[in-house]
């Protein structure tokens, strides 16, 4: 399998999709496409202003009788997770990455030069594209997959007023998806200037099914929004309102470094978890500006899960192997309770103080891999409120990046509810026997609990895993699916 990332903000062109029915895992990134059947729970009555937050959209709702149980978080949760000073209204909240997809079929890729490609994104720019080419993109994957599972989310960041704008404000208000605004009526900011436009990511794909990315963000050695200095109020009261946090390296496409790592203090403060996954933009941020620099290494040792692929996890740590490098990380961590790494087709590990957990790969037939890695992250924040056992957690994750793995692109294309119960229910993992021994037989000698999900039931002991079977591990997870899709249609 290909992982259809590039860098921010270099421009890359991509390798071709990956065969059919390869065996499926994470992949982050962008892209995307046409709507979809389902929307999360949602109970008339409750207005996003009754939560104190405020919204480019207005009118969206919530369960009450979810805000009276599971969003009331008062202790500290087993084994470091949620932690809560008072009510948290929103399950998920995302920092950035807010954007446009213009998914385009182009003769040939952009020139590598910078002039030459500056010169081919203006003239694609000239004139908006027909709007069925129009996709929600960015971390608008993370909480659409979210709201999927029937979490509350919420998006913070920066929309313009244009076009391109709107088209995210109706898709996010058609997911149940509060928009909070990084600005505030007073800022005295330039609402004219090209800077405070809506971000667009053009998403070009030549005959050989090569993918490129480019945006305006490619061209600018600042972030794209560095007229913002500061959280507004709005964003202040969303962070506090939610259970979770999650940040990744394209924010700081947008966001200048000391917004972000503010945005990290006083999550901290509040006491809400914080999700961090560098992707791709890890790399160049440990090679970045002093600024850029010191952001980095405070999200690595202050965020409470951090998500990575394993080649990000070696460039980040210098240590090839995935559950050496996972150890690594909590070791420097100062919050780090879970370290996940993603493993493409192979699977995904989740790595803890105590415990290694591993989860193979489901098979199904791939159409494209983009969004893969954002709809998985979903599906972890999903296990982290849940308080699901941690094998668990990493097979509803592989089962969610392996549902958008079957559609076309992402936004609101990435997984449907439906479509992660199905897999769940054909329970066709990839169990790779040769590869997992191996790993696991580096790694069994320790004194970490070590649980491998598989379809054979065995007792571990000081020289093997623990496996739980993936036949009780997808029964104990489709009852919290069926109730999630029930209160769906009850909302709908």
């Amino acid at each position: 399998m290909h992982h259809l990332t590039t860098p921010a903000p270099s421009f890359k062109s991509l390798l071709p999709s990956p065969p059919r029915h390869a065996p499926f895992l994470p992949n982050p990134r962008l892209l995307s496409l046409p709507p979809l059947p389902y929307s999360p729970s949602a109970a008339a009555g409750h207005s996003i202003h009754s939560f104190g937050l405020t919204s480019r959209d207005t009118d969206l709702s919530s369960s009450s009788a979810h805000c009276s149980t599971s969003l009331r978080n008062d202790a500290a949760v087993s084994h470091g997770k949620l932690r809560s000073f008072g009510p948290k209204v929103v399950d998920v909240a995302t920092l950035g990455n807010l954007c446009v997809d213009i998914v385009l079929n182009v003769p040939e890729l952009p020139p590598r030069q910078r002039d030459a490609r500056l010169a081919y994104m203006e003239r694609l720019s000239a004139s908006p594209p027909d709007k069925r080419f129009w996709e929600a993109g960015g971390n608008c994957n993370v909480v659409i997959a979210a709201a999927r599972l029937g979490l509350h989310c919420a998006t913070i960041g920066h929309i313009g007023g244009e076009i391109y704008g709107q088209f995210l404000l109706d898709v996010l208000r058609d997911e149940r998806i509060r928009m909070v605004e990084m600005t505030e009526d007073g800022d005295a900011v330039d609402t004219s200037s090209a800077a405070y436009e809506t971000l667009l990511c053009w998403v070009l794909v030549d005959p050989l099914q090569r993918h490129g990315f480019c945006s305006r963000a490619d061209f600018r050695e600042d972030p794209a929004f560095s007229w913002m200095s500061k959280l507004s109020g709005p964003a202040k009261m969303a962070i506090s309102q939610s259970k979770i946090l999650f940040c990744n390296g394209y924010g700081f496409d947008e966001f200048s470094p000391g917004v972000v790592v503010s945005a990290l203090d006083y999550a901290i403060e509040v006491g809400t978890s914080v999700f961090f996954d560098p992707g791709p933009r890890g790399r160049s941020l440990s090679n970045g500006t002093v600024e850029e620099q010191h952001a980095l290494r405070q999200l690595l040792k202050m965020s409470d899960v951090l998500l990575l692929t394993s080649d990000e996890a070696e460039s980040l740590t210098g240590i090839g192997d995935p559950v050496l490098a996972g150890q690594e990380l909590l070791r420097n961590g100062v919050r780090t309770k879970w370290v996940i790494v993603k493993m493409g087709s192979k699977g995904s590990i989740l790595v803890t103080a105590s415990t290694i957990s591993c989860a193979p790969a489901f098979k199904v037939d791939v159409m494209d891999t983009v969004g893969c890695g954002d709809s998985f992250v979903a599906a972890v924040a999903f296990g982290y409120i849940h308080n699901l056992p941690f094998v668990n957690t990493l097979a509803i994750a592989n089962a969610v990046g392996a549902a958008t793995a079957m559609g076309c692109g992402a936004g609101r294309h990435v997984a449907t509810l439906e479509r992660v119960i199905d897999i769940l229910r054909e329970s066709n993992i990839q169990e790779d026997d040769a590869f997992w021994k191996e790993l696991l037989v580096r790694n069994v000698k320790t004194d970490h609990e070590v649980t491998f999900l598989s379809n054979m039931a065995l007792n571990g002991s000081s020289n093997s895993p623990s496996h739980a079977t993936l036949r009780n591990v997808v029964s104990e997870l489709l009852p919290k699916l069926e109730s999630a899709r029930l209160e769906g249609k009850l909302a709908c």
